[in-house]
């Protein structure tokens, strides 16, 4: 099977997706087909064997729309990410559609605003006595509608009129079907009675015409449909924004001189120049220099982070001050922030669970509401004839036809859920969450207990000195410090790589040792000046000694340092709690979650861990492949869970739990391994993140609520549902404006996840 990305053509509203949907899913060898209506993009997967590109143009191609393949922003044919990329050229293209509609609207605007104006004062004569009547007689007036009327219907409004042609070859009603049926009907009606007199009279019809309503619901819904343009363009800033981390060239070495070259002809081990203030074209590992990073951008991070030699760097982030050299090891699709957008590209163009009741309705709304409208028509020519006459019968049927036609417009149910997906997800990676799918996002929001691991996630992950203390007389912690690190600087263990770096960081110089040898199992051993010394761990007399057993009791791993086969001092190291993990947890209490601790370590350790960051409930002595049914057990208590890790270790329980919540680091990032990934490891964010998923929701069902409140409240009034009772009857006109603001509102509303404050 293959899965592609298409840019679809002609795509206006809610029930043009759900016709590509349905077409493309009756064709043999299509096995699923997403098409979003808010990124205009359809996602389809199937046989290429035996189906290509071509044919799935000409399915569509009978309802009016087109596919265009889709490049991907970043790819590995075309690894830079440039303002030249498939994004840019999409926006260009979508920007200058924007121009199209703001010309038509230039012109459709200022003539419907002043036969609006005219419509109100014609009302208002005929209802309050002492407004004037129109200084303009209504034989001239009328002329005057006609012409401009004809003007906006079959120029202005032609791709309304296209809608209907579409709809009789194949069957496929859109939002332009019925806005090109109401007005149709309403200026033919009026071209009717006003061309040919004796009709009128025949039939004894009001000399009332509708070339006015034509005029203002053409205008308006064109003003809607571009602001709603409008506000969609916006709602792609993240992916733009990433894209202009991206640096256009890299100074590297080559041959020994410094050349400038573009991005594009960077290769994996490049030796590449940074500068105070430059931009990381590419990923790598710093070589020779020390700086100070700006890695917010990609991060979230406000706080500029050290790198020395050894470190990774992220390309896309910036250099604050110093020069350093760092050798490439990821460049164009493999960088991080290629990653990253690709990641958020297939996130937005992904739906939620809750977008399939958005779905289903618009697949059959157009029809229904034409077979409503219909109805209205023929209501009012029939109960109405009996009441009112066929005169006014007639009138009232056809402002109810037009009425139902431009009201319904199933837009905005269509935008309510992708806008706010697309926004909420970009948000997020402007913080540095990246949201794997629409799913992920709406998942979260339903969860009610976190569970974290512990190494690598509440800890740091790597052994940190916690403790020197002295075990006799004549030494003090520094010397205790120098003498362990002299002789852990020659082996490779873990812990002595440890001990060695606080040493260095107090500037403690290293003593000459002699002798070195490793004692399997035991320590390490060596003799500095002509004392022979020892690094160890505790003989079973002195595990019973109470620093000792206090210290393990906390989880600390204990060293003895032993000279002339007398202990001297201790050293104690353990994992060290992440500087943010007692607010993260606290954060996530506020928010009604329990925190849950699942580690492989000892209870005690554990335990103590708990009590310092305020966890709820520790899970410990778990190994790796239980873990997975921890998660089980919890989601059989009824409980939604969203496990917290590294991403790779911990794969199975996230992949277990409602939401996977993979935590990461530099360019090691573990994008695959979870629904949702932190960049940075900073476990902060995971608030931040259900923060984030809680607020898109709320705006989701906003969104559906105005979606479907103007539709419940607008089409019976459209109708005329309230004439029987209090002879109020909604124009046309107020069906077209409400129309065009039900899609403005729900993209407004998605709008404002950008200023959300996580």
């Amino acid at each position: 099977m293959t899965t592609r990305s298409y840019t679809v053509k002609g795509m206006h509203c809610a029930s043009c997706a759900a016709v590509i949907t349905k077409k493309l899913s009756l064709v043999e060898g299509i096995k699923q087909v997403d098409v979003n209506l808010a990124t205009e993009k359809a996602k389809i997967e199937f046989d290429g064997s035996a189906i290509g590109a071509e044919m799935l143009n000409e399915v569509v191609a009978k309802y009016g729309y087109g596919l265009a393949a889709e490049e991907s922003t970043v790819s590995a044919t075309s690894p830079s990410i440039t303002a030249a990329s498939a994004s840019a050229k999409l926006k260009e293209e979508k920007q200058r559609e924007l121009d199209e509609q703001l010309s038509k609207v230039q012109f459709a605007l200022p003539v419907a605003m002043l036969v609006f104006l005219l419509m109100m004062w014609d009302i208002g004569s005929r209802l309050f006595s002492w407004m004037p009547n129109l200084p303009i007689p209504m034989e001239l007036f009328n002329i005057i509608s006609m012409v401009l009327g004809t003007w906006m219907v079959f120029r202005i409004g032609a791709p309304f009129l296209h809608g209907i042609t579409m709809f009789i070859r194949s069957g496929a009603a859109s939002m332009d079907t019925l806005i090109g049926i109401g007005t149709l009907t309403a200026y033919t009606y009026s071209a009717i009675v006003t061309l040919i007199p004796s009709v009128r009279q025949l039939l004894r019809l009001p000399d009332y015409t509708y070339f006015d309503v034509t005029i203002v619901v053409i205008g308006f819904v064109l003003l809607g449909k571009y602001l709603e343009a409008r506000s969609k363009l916006k709602t792609g800033e993240a992916i733009e924004k990433l894209i202009g981390l991206q640096a256009k060239f890299a100074l590297v070495l080559r041959g020994g001189l410094e050349v400038e070259i573009p991005i594009e002809q960077v290769v994996k081990g490049d030796f590449i120049i940074i500068k105070p203030g430059a931009k990381l074209p590419v990923d790598g590992t710093i070589i020779e220099g020390f700086s100070s990073i700006d890695e917010s951008m990609v991060t979230g991070e406000p706080v500029p982070a050290d790198r020395k030699p050894g470190d990774t760097v992220i390309g896309g982030t910036i250099n604050k001050q110093g020069s350093f050299t760092f050798k490439a090891s990821n460049v164009g699709a493999d960088t991080l922030l290629a990653r990253i957008i690709r990641m958020v590209e297939d996130a937005q163009g992904s739906k939620a669970p809750i977008q399939a009741i958005a779905d289903r309705i618009a697949g059959v709304f157009v029809p229904a509401v034409l077979v409503l409208a219909a109805a209205t028509f023929i209501i009012w020519l029939t109960v109405g004839y009996s009441f009112l006459g066929f005169s006014l019968a007639l009138s009232y049927g056809i402002m109810g036809l037009v009425g139902i036609l431009v009201i319904a417009c199933p837009c905005a149910l269509g935008l309510a859920t992708p806008t706010a997906i697309i926004v909420g997800i970009g948000k997020g990676a402007e913080y540095g969450i990246l949201i794997r799918n629409a799913e992920s996002l709406e998942k979260l929001s339903t969860v009610d207990t976190v569970v974290f691991d512990k190494t690598g996630t509440i800890t740091v992950g790597t052994p940190r000195v916690t403790d020197i203390e002295l075990l006799g007389e004549g030494k003090t912690v520094e010397d205790i410090l120098q003498i362990a690190a002299s002789i852990e600087s020659r082996s490779e263990h873990p812990l002595a790589n440890s001990i060695v770096e606080v040493a260095e960081e107090r500037k403690l110089a290293l003593l000459e040792v002699t002798g070195f040898v490793a004692l399997e199992g035991m320590g390490v051993a060596g003799v500095i000046g002509t004392t022979p010394v020892k690094v160890r761990k505790p003989s079973e007399s002195e595990k019973g000694n109470a620093k000792v057993n206090a210290l393990q009791e906390e989880g600390k791993t204990v060293v003895m340092l032993e000279e002339n086969g007398i202990a001297v001092g201790l050293i104690a190291l353990s994992d060290t709690v992440k500087s943010e993990a007692k607010s993260a947890v606290a954060a996530l209490h506020k928010k009604g979650l329990k925190v849950i601790m699942l580690t492989g370590d000892n209870r005690s350790a554990a335990n103590y861990m708990a009590r310092q960051v305020g966890i709820d409930e520790v899970i410990a002595e778990v190994l790796p492949h239980e873990k997975a049914e921890k998660i089980r057990e919890l989601q059989k208590q009824g409980r939604k869970v969203a496990m917290t890790g590294d991403g790779i270790n911990d794969a199975p329980a996230l992949a277990q739990a409602e939401v996977g919540i993979a935590m990461a680091t530099g360019t090691d990032v573990a994008i695959e391994s979870a629904g949702i990934t932190i960049l940075n490891g900073d476990i902060s964010k995971v608030a931040q993140a259900f923060t984030l998923s809680r607020a898109t929701m709320r705006v989701i069902r906003q969104n559906l609520f105005w979606a479907f409140i103007y539709n419940i409240i607008g089409i019976p009034l459209a109708a005329g549902a309230l004439y029987p009772l209090f002879g109020i009857f909604l124009n046309p006109v107020f069906s077209g404006l409400a129309m065009a603001g039900s899609s403005v509102s729900v993209v407004s509303n998605s709008l404002r996840l950008k200023t959300r404050k996580l």
